[in-house]
């Protein structure tokens, strides 16, 4: 059977509010050749970005809420719950910030509850180090629930970012006291940290590098030994911050690893991570 692909990275088009306008502009920017008002029409339908997805040779995607108010903006954990009910292919991922909210273990319990299937952390916007003691009760619940737990590591070009919260480092922190947690460095210490999301892969078995939002073509200048952790690689486009997800894919096809590694970083990984039925 083939193995399926699975992009681990999508933002919904629609978003409560953009609370800095370079955030709705960059989007704006990247599809610039589409008419806006019907492309956003258009991506605010979820069978509509299912469609889009399985013409790109995708077979499931990640759907992630954002609670970061101080630097892009608020996709709330409702709208996409609701985006994703009823689509299998839609795998939906919340948001909890952790200045926002009192206990994250229990807030995290919650949200697990109603469907989704893991978390997303966004320090840099959130302005808050992965290791803060804040997050540990999330941490200590995710791996209790046994469900995955996204952290932005490396650069942001959106105002407001810091990006001194960005660092993989401090996820090695979290990888000791919390064995059993699946955690994926989001974007792979892009920028500044390649070597350290590497060898923190490496070093901790739960620990997943995932590469949304860096030219496939690039991966084996930026990791030269790439096939040595090709089942802890997690492939994800970054939608809608690129333009082609197909091309994407190809470009992972077309780098010279082995199949076997290939079909991991397309979507073998993610599979486990995600427990599906395939």
């Amino acid at each position: 059977m083939q193995t399926p692909v699975i992009d681990f990275h999508i933002h919904p088009i629609v978003y409560d509010q953009f609370y800095v306008q370079t955030a709705l502009d960059w989007i704006k920017e990247m599809h610039a050749d589409k008419d806006w008002d019907q492309f956003y029409r258009n991506f605010s339908d979820p069978d509509y970005l299912c469609s889009y997805l399985q013409k790109n040779g995708i077979d499931y995607g990640v759907v992630m809420a954002e609670i970061s108010p101080m630097v892009t903006g608020v996709c709330s954990n409702e709208y996409v719950l609701q985006f994703c009910r009823d689509r299998d292919m839609l795998i939906p991922f919340a948001s909890i910030n952790p200045s926002l909210t009192v206990n994250t273990g229990l807030e995290l319990q919650r949200l697990v509850e109603q469907g989704f299937r893991g978390v997303k952390l966004y320090p840099t916007y959130q302005h808050c180090y992965p290791n803060n003691r804040r997050l540990y009760p999330l941490y200590s619940k995710a791996e209790e629930l046994q469900v995955p737990v996204m952290v932005h590591t490396g650069t942001s070009i959106f105002k407001g970012a810091k990006l001194k919260y960005g660092d993989p480092l401090f996820l090695d922190e979290v990888a000791v006291d919390f064995p059993d947690l699946s955690i994926l460095l989001v974007h792979s210490g892009r920028g500044f940290w390649y070597d350290r999301a590497f060898v923190l892969a490496r070093l901790h078995k739960k620990v997943y590098m995932e590469i949304a939002g860096l030219p496939p073509q690039k991966l084996l200048d930026y990791f030269p030994e790439l096939e040595r952790v090709a089942d802890k690689v997690i492939f994800g486009t970054d939608w809608p911050g690129i333009t082609d997800p197909g091309a994407n894919i190809k470009a992972i096809r077309d780098l010279p690893l082995e199949e076997e590694a290939i079909q991991n970083i397309l979507g073998g990984n993610a599979v486990e991570l995600l427990k599906l039925k395939t």
